[in-house]
């Protein structure tokens, strides 16, 4: 692709001149063009800069590390500049992403070395000490915020001891850590000044990290149906994200109450068909304890949300359930088929009506 186009080996002489420069310079060279070709979103200056200066194993973030952007680019020997309008770093062409992404060995493990990076600036005394209930400085912090929103899906994609143990580290306070609170403002838009009550195990839920899980449950004193600021628990983070290996391993404990409804009155089955998680409704439809035609504080079934979404797969898994009622009026009086007639759904108008008539065949 790239080679029939004689970029393929322009782009290999290029790297090999970054790399040519040797010491600093080409360990920054690298290092920039690994962030940005595997980051989860396009960087802004500051956040590249101040990644790129964090020490792995150091308490606290030394700011006479940090490079200039301009040292950056410079040692990248023209492979990325700065996208003014965008305020991002980004690389020269987009086959150049794809020449990067098709040579691994140029990074070795590029992902548990951002997840370290991450967890490493998270675990710092400077992070550490911001307040949880107030915005922080970003001009002092501005790699907190990706830092902590993706440190999680990073370490999923390749978890490595040294991100393990920074990431239990982080999780003796998560509570009381600032990070929380962009995971919580991300998926649930709550504000700096309420408690997120996010623990360790909500976040390994929320990123879906197997192995976090299964080792946070059998852990003393942790409570695996303990609810955050909006009443979701663990296995309602699971639900809702898709990650059907933390629902499995949440189910496995004899202890969990898997139909535990949120603030709204919605269970971990309603938002797996909400977000069209197919694979988590049909292990949560395999729980004895689970109420697939439970209402929320609005009347409103698993049924009646799917139907309200779109969720065409999920109407059928639950209209093959005998214990779900199809024409349960919510508070408004209003049944799934009003709600799926009203926002156009014309395959889930099918299935309803075709339940509608199978029912009254038999009746």
């Amino acid at each position: 692709m790239t080679d029939g186009l004689g970029l393929g080996n322009a782009y290999g002489a290029t790297l090999d001149r970054i790399k040519g420069q040797g010491g600093e310079r080409s360990r920054l060279g690298m290092a920039t063009l690994m962030w940005i070709s595997h980051a989860e979103r396009p960087l802004k200056p500051d956040e590249l800069c101040h990644a790129l200066a964090v020490e792995i194993g150091s308490p606290n973030l030394n700011t006479d590390n940090v490079p200039s952007i301009g040292t950056l680019i410079a040692c990248c020997q023209g492979l990325v500049f700065v996208d003014k309008e965008a305020s991002t770093v980004r690389l020269i062409h987009s086959t150049l992403q794809e020449y990067l992404l098709a040579h691994p060995e140029l990074f070795g493990t590029p992902h548990s070395t951002i997840a370290e990076t991450c967890l490493g600036y998270l675990n710092s005394q400077q992070v550490k000490a911001l307040s949880p209930s107030l915005p922080p400085d970003f001009r002092k912090v501005p790699f907190l915020g990706y830092s902590s929103l993706y440190w999680g899906v990073h370490a999923k994609r390749d978890l490595s001891d040294c991100a393990k143990s920074l990431a239990l580290k982080l999780f003796d306070d998560c509570e009381n850590h600032i990070s929380t609170k962009f995971l919580s403002y991300r998926w649930c838009n709550i504000d700096f000044n309420e408690p997120s009550l996010f623990s360790g195990l909500h976040c390994a839920s929320i990123f879906g990290i197997d192995e976090f899980v299964a080792g946070l449950v059998k852990l003393e004193g942790y409570d695996v149906n303990k609810k955050d600021c909006l009443g979701n628990t663990s296995l309602t983070w699971a639900a809702r994200r898709g990650h059907e290996g933390v629902v499995k391993i949440l189910l496995g404990r004899d202890d969990i109450n898997p139909d535990i409804p949120d603030n709204s009155g919605r269970t971990p089955l309603c938002w797996a068909g909400i977000y069209g998680q197919e694979g988590v409704v049909k292990i949560l439809l395999g729980q004895d304890d689970v109420n697939p035609d439970k209402p929320d504080k609005l009347g409103r079934t698993p049924l009646c949300w799917a139907a309200i979404h779109g969720q065409e797969a999920m109407v059928k898994i639950l209209l093959g359930r005998d214990n779900v009622n199809p024409e349960k009026p919510d508070k408004y009086g209003r049944t799934p088929l009003y709600y799926a007639v009203d926002r156009q759904h014309e395959g889930i108008i099918a299935l309803l009506h075709s339940r509608k008539a199978t029912a009254r065949s038999t009746g």
